[in-house]
């Protein structure tokens, strides 16, 4: 019986995927990604000249986007029988081969494939290949360090309510916003409450080409923000003292 695999693909650059990542996706066999109906997919595109020729291909088209509230029960029934679905059908494919599903960033980090991964692991083996999370491409793509000494870092998502936005924000000491998108407004007047507007930044697409970096205080908030965006607010904690010369 084969596995599946969840491959960690990374930031976006293909270049910073792991060697073992590499290995798996050029001789995988069955290779299985999200995406959007219409869509190409960020995980495909990522992959695009790695896989082997004779690899087939199952795209997994996400039923819903925005059509319906995330947090209404509409929503949830919808996208859990969409991954029922396709834990059915990959689990078929094992009967004969490995299934490689590709990750963005990491599998087990706010990503897709943690939806099959509770649906299967106690039916195949499953394996995850570790990538690096988006958020450490766009930090490095500051160039400035994220966290110091004794920082605490808050991962927070831009969906949430704006009063638990502005508690995390609160107690923060160094701070990363995920899934901004169409939430920019929100993220926005949530820092500029706590006051740390003029410390955040923008980052879209980090080490992808179309990457770009800027003060979150100089982007209007009614722009429209590509889902692949997260905000950044680096720490100040203890460190030692640069000394003179």
């Amino acid at each position: 019986m084969g596995r599946i695999i969840g491959v960690g693909l990374g930031p976006g650059a293909a270049d910073l995927m792991t060697v073992r990542a590499r290995e798996w996706l050029g001789r995988a066999r069955h290779v299985a990604y999200f995406r959007k109906r219409g869509h190409p997919g960020q995980a495909r595109r990522i992959v695009q000249g790695l896989l082997a020729p004779t690899a087939v291909e199952h795209a997994m088209e996400y039923p819903v986007t925005t059509e319906l509230r995330f947090d209404s029960v509409a929503y949830n029934d919808v996208l859990a029988r969409f991954y029922d679905e396709w834990a059915a059908r990959l689990l078929a494919l094992t009967a004969h081969d490995d299934v490689v599903v590709l990750c963005e960033g990491d599998p087990l980090f706010y990503g897709s494939f943690m939806h099959l991964h509770v649906r299967l692991s106690h039916r195949v083996a499953v394996e995850v290949v570790p990538g690096l999370p988006g958020m450490v491409g766009c930090w490095a793509a500051l160039g400035m360090p994220m966290t110091w000494g004794d920082d605490v870092l808050t991962v927070v998502l831009g969906t949430l309510p704006p009063d638990r936005l502005v508690a995390h924000m609160q107690a923060a000491d160094a701070l990363v916003v995920m899934k901004v998108g169409r939430h920019l407004a929100q993220v926005r007047r949530a820092l500029d409450l706590v006051g740390r507007l003029d410390q955040a930044w923008l980052v879209e697409f980090g080490t992808m080409p179309q990457q770009r970096v800027r003060r979150l205080a100089e982007v209007d908030p009614d722009e429209r923000c590509p889902y692949f965006s997260l905000v950044l607010v680096h720490g100040h904690g203890r460190r030692p003292q640069e000394r003179g010369a």
